[in-house]
């Protein structure tokens, strides 16, 4: 039996979320496995539903803390396990067990500078594991210059689902919706400074003047939401631009098959960084060529040239003319083929393999 800890699960949305969901849920085919998460309004019903034991604990975040990890000390006494797979090095801090761990990091929760008091509890913790699982080649990077062993640490990318069918009536609501608009570019991801949307609106000013009927759907909510309306206002960009914010998948899904590129030239703000981007490989599956941001871990996500543009997110010239090189040409049509090709080697089943290799 193997143990999933983790402070981010389903029904509760979001990336992180999708990444532990979809690995708890490949693992059971191959591994018993019991999930240690924290407890959600509304999770029973999802509970439920599942075929693997779901542990629950609640509580203010410190406390929930100390008594998941009283749980899970208590399950480990009790009972024969091979391991633990945790989703943040915080999860695994007050574990104490010399069963194999293994540790997900992601890219913003290791940022911290070498020596601060952050950087010390978390090698602490990662330079303890079995393998540390880092979800881009920039993650492991990144864990080895702030002091990770080097040996410690492997990359596996996360892993997306097969796309379901789309819903009809979805499909002709986004035709009427975005009726005679081309190109479509479409964000699908929080409102935050990092993912740089208020460049990409920036730039479709300039775009408007060559593509007059170009669209950008933006999908998701954030603090930055509010700052985004504003600035396609002052841009009287009100035409090109269409927000949405809690909507179906059904519908989702069709405007992302709807659209023609996925843009999202992400950079790092603060400590905040972008160590993959899932959204790039969903998007992909629908066969939408991508523009990502040189910052971070999207070149495992995009295949330069082939599947889409990396370009510098911090210059608005280069977000623009890589875009404008996308849609002159049509090149999105091509690049949206490869990329179709590239995300079928993101299937968890196949991602699940490397995860067999380093847990058998």
């Amino acid at each position: 039996m193997y143990l999933i800890v983790t402070r981010a699960f389903p029904p509760e949305l979001g990336g992180m979320q999708s990444l532990m969901w979809g690995l708890a849920k490949e693992m059971s085919k191959n591994f018993m496995i019991k999930v240690f998460a924290d407890y959600q309004e509304n999770h029973k019903e999802f509970d439920k539903k599942v075929n693997f034991s779901i542990e629950r604990v609640g509580g203010i975040k410190f406390l929930r803390k100390i008594r998941k990890a009283q749980l899970i000390n208590e399950f480990l006494r009790e009972n024969k396990i091979q391991g633990i797979v945790a989703d943040h090095w915080k999860s695994l801090e007050l574990i104490k067990t010399d069963k194999k761990k293994y540790c997900l990091i992601h890219g913003k929760e290791i940022n911290h500078s070498k020596g601060s008091s952050l950087n010390k509890r978390l090698l602490k913790v990662l330079n303890n594991v079995e393998k540390v699982i880092a979800n881009s080649q920039y993650t492991k990077n990144l864990a080895i210059e702030i002091g990770v062993n080097k040996n410690k640490v492997i990359v596996i990318n996360p892993g997306v689902d097969p796309v379901k069918e789309l819903n009809k009536k979805s499909l002709e609501k986004v035709e009427s919706l975005l009726k005679m608009k081309t190109p479509r570019l479409i964000t699908v991801s929080r409102f935050d400074k990092r993912k740089n949307h208020e460049k990409v609106i920036m730039a479709l000013r300039n775009l408007k003047q060559i593509y007059p009927d170009i669209v950008y759907i933006c999908i998701g909510y954030g603090d930055e939401e509010e700052n985004l309306k504003k600035l396609v206002e002052e841009l009287n960009l009100g035409s090109q631009v269409m927000f949405f914010k809690d909507i179906s998948d059904d519908l989702k899904n069709s405007l992302i098959a709807k659209s023609d590129i996925f843009v999202m030239p992400s950079i790092i703000h603060k400590t905040s960084v972008e160590g993959f981007g899932i959204a790039y490989i969903e998007a992909a599956q629908y066969g939408l060529a991508s523009l990502g941001g040189k910052d971070g871990g999207a070149s495992d996500a995009i295949d330069h040239n082939k599947t889409g543009l990396i370009c510098d997110g911090n210059n608005l010239d280069d977000i623009y003319s890589s875009l404008n090189s996308m849609v002159e040409n049509k090149k999105y049509y091509e690049f949206g083929k490869n990329a179709k090709v590239f995300a079928s080697k993101f299937q968890w089943e196949k991602i699940l393999e490397n995860y067999k290799k380093i847990l058998y």
